[in-house]
């Protein structure tokens, strides 16, 4: 086993058998042998500082009905809200005093209507912090918005591709969303020269480990530089809210081999590592993790952007919580990085 991961160190991928394996090795030496070399990776490449994303979640309103988020367009019971363009400031504002230098906008997918105006936006935020780096969320869109938002000082763009798997997509999404759509609008933003986030739930409904390597497999492939996974958690408002959660330990196991195929990418421990298990979010750090997104959204709209149920949102996950944050990762012996935390190979990316 150890052969295994001592190779994928070395050529940064393997066969599809040999990811198999490590996603289902039982001996805990051979797990704490993979998550072990994953952390000597990110060390060797981001010493033991983990980079901070402000949060502010945009909107709750999505004109897609995915069948597992809570915030899908036939889900009756959201309060829906949008922030102003001043309350969005006002965050940027608050997390920039914090000494927050990147801001992550965050949302449901929105018609092209709205473009203009998040355009418009992107624009402030570069304008007043031209220091730092700005990350949108929005979902899929043409090629000339994407192009209008990375004119206007946009750097990055997370699109999570959920899974490589037709069958499976379509089964996650309604008639209409397709992986192959997606996957170009992956490529799009890559060719535009933003830093690209891609990644996939953990444990969604009708999941196979067979789904899971070949998401390996193209993350490989395609080299995104951020990679955004975290465990599958229903909502109680939609089609899969029966289907149990995914696993916390499964997901760090991802996080380590990604972290030693893609040595640089920047990996969050996601927030719903950190609400499905109290440690959940230094597990993904232990695992080779290397990025935490605290919430800088307004407290009263943390709860209505309930794409899953019990998603930590307060104490350490938010921005006020950072005192707390810091010494949770004092317990193992890493600190934050107060800086925009580019990928390492930022001009290449560009």
């Amino acid at each position: 086993m150890k052969c295994i991961v001592d190779k994928l160190r070395i050529q940064q991928r393997l066969a599809p058998e040999e990811y198999r394996t490590l996603l289902t090795m039982r001996d805990p030496q051979d797990v704490d042998y993979l998550m072990t070399q994953a952390r000597e990776v990110a060390q060797q490449q981001f010493g033991r500082g983990i980079y901070l994303r402000g949060l502010i979640e945009l909107t709750n309103v999505c004109r897609n009905d995915c069948l597992y988020c809570g915030i899908r367009r036939s889900n009756g019971h959201v309060l829906r809200y949008t922030l102003t363009r001043e309350q969005v400031l006002a965050c940027c504002e608050q997390g920039y005093e914090i000494g927050f230098r990147t801001f992550v906008l965050q949302g449901g997918e929105w018609g092209e209507e709205r473009s203009t105006w998040i355009a418009d936006l992107v624009s402030d935020i570069r304008t007043r912090w031209p220091d730092c780096a700005i990350t949108l969320s929005l979902g899929e869109h043409p090629r000339e918005t994407y192009s209008l938002w990375k004119e206007a000082g946009a750097d990055r763009y997370l699109l999570r591709h959920e899974t490589h798997n037709e069958r499976l997509y379509s089964l996650l999404h309604p008639e209409g969303l397709t992986i192959r759509h997606r996957l170009q609008c992956l490529d799009w933003l890559k060719k535009l020269g933003y830093q690209v986030g891609t990644g996939i739930m953990v444990g969604s409904p009708f999941q196979s480990l067979k789904s899971i390597v070949e998401d390996i497999q193209y993350l490989v492939d395609f080299r995104p530089h951020m990679i955004g996974i975290g465990p599958f958690i229903p909502q109680h408002d939609t089609p899969f809210a029966r289907f149990p959660a995914g696993s916390v330990a499964m997901t760090a196991r991802l996080y380590a081999v990604l972290r030693l195929a893609m040595p640089s990418a920047l990996i969050p421990s996601t927030t719903a590592m950190a609400s499905l298990s109290p440690d959940g979010r230094l597990r993904g750090i232990l695992a080779g993790a290397n990025v935490v997104m605290p919430n800088l959204s307004p407290e009263d709209n943390r709860k209505q952007y309930a794409l899953y149920d019990n998603k930590a949102a307060l104490g350490a996950e938010s921005a006020q919580g950072v005192k707390g944050l810091a010494d949770e990762l004092a317990t193992i012996g890493y600190h934050i990085d107060w800086s925009r935390g580019d990928h390492p190979n930022k001009k290449q990316a560009e």
